[in-house]
């Protein structure tokens, strides 16, 4: 319906420069609003205001020619102008009547706009380092950025989901080190396990098992040869980091590359497998798993750098590279090479944007956990010294999610292994509760995850109010051979009239702002307002069910009332799908 009104007005103002009252540009978009109060009419709209400078006209005449210009239609039943120069409309009954046909003739497709004009965007998102297993933090950014891209999609726009493999770098290292600890363990070595290893008793066990089934004793040396001469690890009073890359330069001398590439694959190749079947369980999919190992064996990092070194924004001091990002508004210059040669995180991260960018890419959205903010300002910094457009990306950050059961906080973390991993919640209240109460606030909101609501079977828990009503229009559709009724939808279409209850004109309302609401939590990333959405029209529906019957004695009037629950049930079903959530037909 708004877009209907804006091809109206459009049509008007189109009319006005062509008979010479406007001689601007037009604008692409006209905003219209749903007003609050409805003796102003259902929508505003404040295109004469705009325009009225570059019209030269006051607002007020200005909104009287456009009105005057408008063409007819009978889904209007009242055009007024208002204060300096609103335009109100009020829709005709026809027009609130006709989005039950438009639903039920469309199907899945109702609400899907062509808003994005098929531009390309990648969307980014969880891209967890493949150190163990996938915890609650990382669900609410794959049920965020899951979400995000497939209302992208719905809007129109060629989405392309990825998750960046972190395997290369220091923290793969650690994990190598920390199973072939766990390996050496097993072979009978005593050795005191480091203080910044991954100390979790199941994952990190049983890929060292894993390796000593496969390799007996092919990589086991003794924990004398293995601790010779290491500095001291943190419980002695030592650096526990200086200690790690002690012990990580020790696995890789003693194992060699073949055996060291042995140990590192297995642990990588574990989780990874384990993170792409917790992702797909989840019902999150992707187009691309994008390797850092091979961004890095591309040469493409090395051809960042040197990007940057030609443009004159890096410098060397003590050994080490930098980037002058403080030069493009970053709070200090950043390392891109150490100086033991060794390149950093941002230099992969420099280069995998560049590489986004050079795909061809209109947009690029990277879903970043709310601890990664500081990396924002330099990566778009680099972007910018290497001449591209530091807009073309947008970067979504998400807050941690805190769990509470029972009315206390569930504690976890990740290197300590007493972590809540995401297979643990979503076998606790399942995948549906999960994917829809981590899209229930903006992403850059703390949120708190209640367990014993997601998994209550009441009215104060949204996903189960909201998939009870699809359930519930379901049975009675199910009623009606039952009761000796058929259904006409035709016919319905033809008595929608008949539907003059309050409460069925608040449904139908209700049903006209699905596609607006979609259309705004695609543009804005903002899953959370079709969320919200969703738990209205469900409200509007059981209230709705129970005041009145729906399988009544009278033809006109029931087939007209099924035409109706009919349409909420395929909008219910529409947006439970686009926020991962089952649509059941019985519960």
């Amino acid at each position: 319906m708004k877009h209907h009104l804006q091809q109206l007005l459009l049509s008007a103002l189109e009319t006005l420069r062509a008979d010479g009252t406007l001689s601007c540009e037009l604008p692409q978009q006209i905003a219209i609003e749903r007003t609050r109060d409805k003796s102003h009419g259902d929508f505003a709209c404040n295109i004469a205001m705009v325009l009225s400078k570059l019209a030269r006209t006051k607002p007020r005449e200005l909104a009287e020619k456009i009105v005057a210009a408008l063409p007819s239609s009978r889904l209007i039943a009242k055009v007024e102008i208002a204060g300096p120069g609103f335009i109100n409309v009020t829709l005709s009954p026809a027009a609130f009547l006709s989005v039950v046909g438009q639903i039920l003739e469309a199907g899945e497709a109702f609400g899907r706009s062509s808003v994005g004009a098929g531009q390309r965007v990648q969307v980014e998102f969880v891209s967890a380092n493949p150190t163990g297993p996938l915890h609650v933090g990382h669900g609410r950014g794959a049920a965020y950025g899951a979400a995000v891209a497939d209302l992208l999609a719905a809007a129109g726009y060629q989405v392309h989901r990825e998750y960046y493999v972190n395997d290369a770098g220091r923290q793969m290292d650690i994990l190598a080190t920390s199973v072939w600890f766990r390996y050496l363990d097993l072979c009978g070595e005593q050795l005191p396990f480091p203080a910044n290893g991954y100390k979790s008793d199941d994952y990190v066990w049983d890929i060292a098992a894993t390796i000593h089934r496969t390799h007996g004793d092919a990589f086991r040396h003794p924990a004398a040869t293995v601790l010779a001469d290491l500095p001291a690890d943190e419980p002695q009073g030592g650096d526990k980091e200086l200690y790690i890359d002690a012990l990580i330069a020790r696995a890789k001398q003693l194992l060699g590359d073949k055996g060291y590439r042995t140990v590192f694959d297995t642990g990588l190749d574990t989780i990874l497998a384990d993170i792409k079947q917790d992702l797909e369980e989840f019902g999150v999919v992707y187009e691309e798993w994008y390797s850092e190992r091979k961004l890095v064996e591309s040469g493409k990092v090395d051809a960042a750098i040197k990007r940057l070194q030609e443009a004159g924004h890096i410098y060397e001091q003590e050994g080490a590279l930098w980037f002058r990002s403080t030069a493009f508004g970053d709070e200090k210059d950043r390392v891109v090479v150490r100086d033991n040669g060794v390149k950093t995180y941002f230099a992969s991260d420099i280069a995998y944007h560049m590489e986004k960018l050079e795909r061809g890419f209109d947009r690029v959205i990277d879903v970043w956990g709310a601890d990664h903010h500081g990396y924002v300002p330099r990566v778009k910094a680099a972007l910018t010294a290497m001449g591209d457009d530091p807009t073309k990306l947008d970067v979504l950050l998400v807050q941690f999610a805190i769990l509470y059961r029972g009315g206390e906080r569930v504690q976890m973390s990740t290197r300590s292994g007493s972590f809540v991993t995401l297979r643990e919640l979503r076998d606790e209240v399942g995948n549906d509760a999960a994917r829809f109460f981590y899209v229930l606030r903006k992403c850059e909101q703390h949120m708190d995850f209640d367990l014993d609501l997601a998994k209550s079977q009441s009215a104060d828990n949204p996903v189960y109010y909201i998939q009870y009503a699809h359930a519930r229009i379901a049975s009675v559709m199910r009623q009606l051979s039952e009761k000796g009724f058929s259904y006409d939808q035709g016919a319905g279409l033809k008595h929608l009239h008949l539907l003059s209850e309050s409460h069925e004109q608040e449904l139908i309302q209700s049903l006209t702002r699905y596609p607006e609401v979609l259309e705004a939590a695609a543009l804005n990333h903002e899953p959370h307002q079709l969320a919200h959405y969703l738990r209205d029209l469900a409200n509007a529906f059981h209230t709705y069910y129970n005041a009145h019957q729906f399988l009544v004695d009278e033809g006109a009037l029931r087939d007209a009332r099924l035409a109706l629950i009919n349409a909420t049930r395929q909008v219910l079903a529409n947006g439970l799908a686009l926020l991962g959530v089952s649509a059941p037909e019985s519960m």
